[in-house]
């Protein structure tokens, strides 16, 4: 069988899905979009580009994607599977070519359709659309699956966790309650570890939370993760999914503070284990964090594994 991932690659998530797949023996190959990197020669030819857009609708970068795509796929030859994350950023022409060059053509969505644009790739171009927002999944009749625990469950290596809270983001409109939850752990003696990763430190930011100005591997956020009790989810306005840094806490048995309320309706779901907070209703007591987790049982566990979800997405 040979299955092939087309995906932007930013936070690196992807590659464990090729990974999976090639622990099986198949042969799978990653064009990964983030790799491809795509520069104007002189400002002349950018200037060039806006003016082609605008008149003529050619953009040089769609192009640059399309053949970077193809190149590879025809050097490949066809496939049994093709998969898609970030479909948004490849011309529908450009898809159309792609799904020749495949028995089977995928798409996953781990984000909402309101902050990607895909709406218009929903018909007559994937055998299978999923997408991680229940809300997209029920209005635009997509298949639901969650976003999946990308390495095996790992009990806290760390004998004494150095933080009660840890998070990171950046600043958009989660810094309001971020803020705020600052200032109540602050009034029950909590040690948190909260970061804001962008160029220029946001105004009236909680004089506790860090700010720094470089991108923080995913492997370093894991490792503050394991040194911190609960793990902190502030999902952005208008999302129905649950983000990566949820299965991170479950595969590494951390507690978990979050604003989306969606994880209520998950089997995983514990009170002991996590906390649904609102911005307008913030009160915490110190005996969420020191309480012992409760492990969740295997049948549950293994249902959100990358093994599992490379099964369900691909038809294994």
């Amino acid at each position: 069988m040979k299955i092939t991932l087309i995906s932007y690659d930013y936070f690196g998530y992807d590659k464990h899905i090729v990974t999976e797949l090639q622990k099986r023996n198949i042969k799978t190959t990653h064009i990964d979009l983030n790799k491809h990197h795509f520069e104007y020669f002189n400002k002349f030819e950018k200037f060039l580009n806006f003016f082609s857009k605008l008149f003529f609708k050619r953009n040089s970068k769609e192009i640059a994607i399309k053949n970077y795509i193809l190149k590879a796929l025809n050097e490949n030859g066809i496939q049994d599977k093709i998969l898609v994350i970030r479909p948004d950023l490849i011309s529908k022409k450009t898809h159309l070519k792609i799904k020749k060059k495949t028995n089977e053509y995928i798409c996953y969505l781990y984000d909402s359709c309101n902050r990607f644009k895909v709406k218009h790739l929903f018909k007559g171009i994937f055998d299978r659309i999923y997408s991680y927002d229940l809300n997209d999944s029920n209005t635009y009749n997509l298949i639901p699956i969650t976003n999946y625990m990308y390495f095996d469950k790992k009990k806290d290596t760390y004998k004494k966790t150095k933080y009660d809270a840890f998070i990171v983001i950046s600043p958009d409109e989660r810094l309001s309650i971020l803020n705020k939850i600052a200032v109540e752990f602050e009034k029950i003696n909590l040690n948190f570890k909260f970061i804001i990763v962008c160029p220029n430190r946001p105004k009236n930011l909680h004089p506790k939370i860090e700010h720094i100005t470089t991108k923080i591997s995913t492997n370093e956020v894991l490792i503050l993760m394991k040194k911190s009790s609960v793990v902190i989810d502030l999902v952005r306005d208008n999302h129905f999914g649950l983000s990566f840094r949820i299965f991170e806490a479950l595969a590494l048995e951390k507690k978990i503070i979050t604003t989306n309320k969606f994880i209520e309706k998950y089997d995983f779901n514990n009170p002991n284990n996590i906390l649904v907070v609102e911005e307008n209703f913030l009160k915490f007591s110190k005996d969420f964090f020191i309480t012992p987790y409760e492990p969740i049982v295997y049948d549950i566990f293994k249902k959100y594994t990358i093994s599992n979800w490379v099964d369900k997405v691909f038809i294994l």
